[in-house]
């Protein structure tokens, strides 16, 4: 891409979208917009080109979509609902969208066989998105390393993290690790039709994850394991938890300690030419967040 075209992001306010922000300004490939409900709220940088609205309201999508060659697409939504309509928008003005799947999309199913509700939704998005004509690459991140920010309450208060599953293994991700490919899949013609694995480059169980939170920040921190049932009213009894995903969450962890550990790509590394942060350091990135 020349520096003249625009790319339209999505989420720019998120962890992830604000990095492809942040990074596609760094690289100067190109005109940056970010679509954003709130944008006198978003701090953005001043050359940020900020339009108001989001992806539930078409007459601001269109507005924002105009002149734009690519697309950051972050699904906020719990359902595949609207998706038909936002792809559609694309598909008029852009050439190009990288949409931030999932993991839980399994590869080989069609949407409607896919296990998980999560996998599901993003395989019905993928689907269309691929229908559309449009240049794509599909993102499939595993679990985000800021997802640990859960615990940051209960880390400022204390020494013990409570939780069930603590045995439950992850291969971490850092937000800037999803942005830098996004960027380059943005920027570059040698992604089309590429599905990304993206992982960390490590596998942490939940209990290895509050140890090493514990280790940046110079205190000794222990996970406390609690029942299904413990950690599922401890979750609906906070408000800053969506209840929605409490199930979800809590039987989500129950089947991956059952399955075999998670793997990790170099994914990271060959997009990209830099290996995946680790947890150490996403922890260190985001040491104020638990203080």
């Amino acid at each position: 891409m020349s520096a003249k075209n625009t790319i339209l992001v999505t989420g720019a306010t998120g962890n992830v979208g604000r990095q492809v922000v942040s990074q596609l300004i760094s690289a100067r490939a190109c005109t940056v917009r970010a679509l954003t409900r709130n944008p006198a709220a978003s701090r953005l940088p001043g050359e940020v080109d900020v339009r108001p609205g989001d992806l539930a309201d078409p007459a601001a999508l269109e507005a924002a979509l105009e002149g734009v060659d690519a697309v950051f697409l972050m699904w906020p939504f719990r359902s595949a609902e609207p998706a038909a309509t936002v792809v559609d928008a694309i598909t008029r003005h852009a050439h190009r969208v990288v949409f931030l799947s999932s993991a839980a999309v399994q590869d080989g199913l069609a949407p409607e066989q896919q296990r998980h509700p999560v996998g599901q939704s993003h395989a019905c998005i993928e689907r269309l998105i691929e229908r559309s004509g449009l240049t794509w690459s599909h993102l499939r991140p595993s679990t985000f390393a800021a997802n640990t920010l859960w615990w940051a309450d209960q880390i400022r208060t204390g020494e013990v993290v409570e939780g069930s599953y603590g045995a439950v293994s992850m291969a971490l991700l850092h937000e800037a690790d999803i942005a830098a490919v996004a960027v380059r899949a943005l920027t570059e013609d040698s992604h089309d039709h590429a599905v990304h694995h993206l992982t960390g480059p490590e596998v942490l169980t939940q209990a290895e994850q509050v140890r090493t939170i514990g280790e940046v920040l110079g205190r000794p921190l222990h996970w406390q394991e609690l029942s299904h049932e413990a950690a599922r009213q401890r979750l609906l009894a906070d408000d800053s938890f969506p209840d929605s995903f409490v199930d979800a969450l809590l039987d989500g962890y129950a089947d991956m300690l059952a399955a075999p550990s998670p793997t990790f790509t170099s994914t990271v590394e060959t997009v990209t030419g830099t290996p995946a942060r680790t947890y150490r350091q996403w922890v260190c990135d985001h040491a104020a967040d638990f203080q």
